[in-house]
């Protein structure tokens, strides 16, 4: 199985992406579990498809439809998603007829210092992904909040309850990816 995981915080210490690691650690060994860079895409335009789209997009569409499932994690910026998650969206949707978001299983996290765990950028996140035939597992709904208070100084779980949660969580994507493709 091809995970292909999309973190919508560029920054280097991003909790974000480190909650995400601490969920896809608890899948199968045998599961190639990429994080896909996307802070390079430039920003779509439509322009760029007319002729030869810059190699960047070509590398992120191609991989994107080599990928068996997704994992889509998220902060939140102004109760909104961040514009390279956004902006990846738009690449891998483009151009016409040619999406690379098609018939596959996918799933949404969603991570915040504050109190509402990134409630905003999830809800946004999932009204983008309602656009494609993903899909999209519906529970556990994925909203890390205080996540200051849940990892210690080497980006590790060290609240119980929580690491529990997110070991949950790994299992139920896996069990919606498998039931996605015992359907097939």
């Amino acid at each position: 199985m091809k995970v292909s995981v999309l973190v919508g915080s560029l920054r280097k210490e991003s909790y974000t992406k480190k909650i995400t690691k601490e969920i896809v650690q608890f899948l199968p060994d045998e599961w190639n579990i990429e994080f896909v860079e996307i802070g390079n895409l430039p920003l779509y335009n439509e322009e760029y498809d007319e002729g030869t789209p810059p190699e960047e997009y070509v590398q992120f569409r191609e991989k994107m439809k080599a990928s068996d499932a997704y994992i889509f994690a998220t902060p939140e910026y102004n109760r909104s998603m961040p514009a390279c998650i956004k902006n990846a969206f738009d690449v891998g949707s483009r151009p016409q007829g040619n999406i690379c978001w098609v018939n596959k299983p996918a799933a949404i996290f969603s991570v915040s210092p504050g109190q509402l765990g990134a409630f905003g950028a999830n809800q946004h996140l999932r009204q983008t992904m309602s656009m494609f035939p993903l899909d999209l597992m519906k529970q556990p709904e994925v909203y890390i909040s205080n996540v200051a208070e849940v990892l210690n100084e080497e980006g590790k779980v060290v609240k119980e309850g929580t690491r529990d949660f997110l070991r949950s969580v790994a299992e139920s994507f896996q069990k919606h990816v498998e039931k996605f493709y015992e359907k097939k």
